[in-house]
């Protein structure tokens, strides 16, 4: 399974691109985007974008990425994580219903 600084760095590596030409490309320091590509730390939703449309990846694909790792890490350890996914998914249903219907 692929997190989201495997996806990056085999993105940048498919173009055969070094960390600097694709941080002058994105406007986002290169230690930056190296630190992304060995999951020490997560890009913006506004990086996201950047990213996705420079290495002509789904932007969708991404965030998808980007907030399964979120959840994952901070789940890890749980005991009960299955079961609080079950129930965010019912919460997040609940919200959406609640806003379709004002």
């Amino acid at each position: 399974m692929e997190t989201l600084g495997d996806i990056l760095k085999t993105a940048r590596q498919k173009k055969k691109l070094i960390l600097r030409k694709v941080a002058a490309a994105v406007d986002i320091d290169q230690s930056l985007i190296s630190k992304f590509e060995k999951d020490e730390r997560k890009p913006t939703r506004e990086q996201i974008t950047r990213l996705a449309e420079f290495y002509g990846i789904s932007e969708a694909e991404l965030t998808i990425n980007w907030y399964s790792d979120k959840i994952a890490e901070e789940l890890r350890y749980a005991e009960l994580s299955s079961e609080i996914l079950r129930v965010a998914e019912e919460k997040i249903q609940y919200f959406k219903s609640q806003e379709n219907g004002r």
